[in-house]
């Protein structure tokens, strides 16, 4: 008999190699809403203008998406993450994220905030692909690997509605630079602990290619797209400029398929959308994350504007969308290894949709548990479990030396479908406002509640059409055979 090899014996580091990932995942997912509850106290110290400082989410959304000047860039820090190696992309990009919180703190005026959050979105759009790619080296394939999964999506889920529920009592205490100050304490025990328990990840040989060109025109379409919506509510849906940026975003659009089709480096291989799961996966992400950010957004406003409750009364009102949202993402990690994904999108996208048609109820003269409550409670459950089937659904068959690229594919459409979310259900709700009493405020909300449920509405319709289509070198259930994160 031949002897068999010794396997390699597992990093005794690992799990705590997985605290520093999820640490710094932890605190890209939830300075992407903690400013949420901060923006009234931001827009009177820095001047912005009420349409204005919305971009101060934007700005972090939009540039973590992929849609900076070199474009694409959590699909390009998904690259890099191939091509480079994941931990020196991954260190580099928390070094940049903690400089740009520092600048974010100190901010003078709003261009300045506006810019450092820009670098901050770019900063996060590397250091998460990057982090999923060191995360993957580190567990081999099998239960463990499927638990440091399981932790992540469970640090995931709990950092978009734990932003909520730290901002008020930061902002109201110690003041709006604080949200972006706690960062620095994570970015330090990163650097310095990071390069001895994170493992080196395989770099891939041969030229190192990228693909500048697609990056610069999914960078401007997507771009142009959502800056046509922030502005259609002051210049008019059917204008010049409205229509013009629209169809600008589309022939970007084409042209980007042009050149992804003809490069010998795309920055996105068309191939990869070959599979109608992996199409429908990030177009149900896409809808996923307007609905989500689209509804926290309306409900954050309605609370404070109409209701009149403070950043912290509003922040510790959120404990039940925080904890449903958990308890969604649990018990369907649980149920789709034996139903598959299918049934749970559509069961998720049915109380996403049930949740925001409650909240189209809201009253000017409500409180929380005549209008908010049950609708949170419908609506966060639905959170979980349809970030749960997405990510799964979008990243099902995914080959190990791509791994990177479809994980920032997946997150760059999670965070663009964000921004589109929070520029739509904003540009619904200020078209859509009678008065600057609390009846024509609340007038507004209830239309921005209703376009975040047609959201979701579009996203049942789309996990039917995944129910009918039957998964090819996947189990029965359509469960496929790769466990997936959780993005927000």
């Amino acid at each position: 008999m031949t002897p068999r090899e010794p396997l390699e014996a597992p990093d005794p580091r690992r799990w705590l190699a997985l605290t520093l990932l999820v640490a710094s995942f932890f605190m890209v997912i939830v300075d992407s809403q903690i400013v949420m509850l901060a923006l009234p106290s931001i827009e009177s110290e820095l001047g912005f203008s009420p349409g204005g400082v919305q971009w101060v989410m934007s700005a972090y959304l939009l540039s973590f998406g992929g849609l900076l000047m070199f474009g694409g860039l959590l699909m390009f820090g998904g690259r890099t993450a191939d091509l480079l190696g994941g931990r020196r992309m991954f260190l580099l990009g928390t070094a940049l994220f903690g400089l740009a919180s520092v600048l974010c703190g100190l901010a003078w005026n709003d261009s300045v905030l506006i810019t450092a959050r820009v670098v901050q979105g770019v900063a996060a759009a590397i250091m998460t692909p990057t982090a999923m790619a060191v995360l993957m080296h580190t567990f081999a394939e099998g239960p463990e690997r499927n638990k440091a999964l399981g932790i992540w999506t469970g640090v995931g889920a709990f950092g978009a509605t734990a932003a909520l529920l730290i901002g008020g009592p930061i902002t109201d205490g110690l003041g709006w630079e604080w949200i972006f100050y706690i960062n620095v304490p994570v970015v330090v025990a990163v650097l310095v602990f990071g390069p001895r328990l994170l493992k080196t990840t395989p770099v891939q040989d041969g030229r190192r290619r990228f693909d500048p060109a697609g990056a610069v025109t999914i960078t401007a379409a997507i771009a142009l797209l959502v800056y046509a919506v922030s502005e259609a509510p002051l210049v008019g849906w059917g204008s010049g400029q409205t229509i013009g940026l629209l169809i600008g975003a589309a022939v970007l659009l084409v042209i980007f398929t042009v050149i992804e089709n003809r490069s010998q480096a795309p920055l996105v291989p068309l191939r990869i959308f070959r599979s109608p799961t992996v199409v429908g996966g990030n177009i149900l992400m896409l809808i996923v994350a307007m609905t989500v950010y689209g509804g926290a957004l309306i409900t954050s406003l309605y609370a404070q504007q109409v209701l009149g409750y403070s950043a912290v009364k509003f922040g510790l009102s959120t404990a039940i969308y925080a904890v449903m949202s958990i308890i969604g993402a649990n018990v369907s990690a649980r149920l789709v290894a034996k139903v598959g994904y299918k049934p749970i999108a559509i069961a998720g996208m049915t109380l996403l949709a049930g949740g925001l048609l409650l909240l189209t109820q809201i009253d000017p003269d409500g409180g929380y548990w005549s209008d908010l409550f049950f609708g949170l409670v419908v609506f966060g459950s639905g959170i979980g479990s349809t970030n749960v089937a997405a990510s799964i659904a979008s990243l099902t068959g995914a080959k190990p030396e791509e791994s990177g690229l479809v994980s920032g594919i997946n997150n760059a459409v999670f965070q663009i479908g964000a921004a589109l979310g929070i520029a739509i259900a904003s540009s619904v709700a200020f078209a859509s406002t009678t008065g600057a009493d609390a009846k024509g405020l609340n007038d507004g909300f209830q239309a921005g509640f209703l376009a975040t449920a047609v959201f979701a509405l579009a996203g049942l319709a789309t996990a039917l059409l995944l129910l009918l289509h039957r998964d090819k070198k996947t189990s029965p259930q359509g469960t496929g055979k790769h466990s997936v994160p959780v993005h927000h």
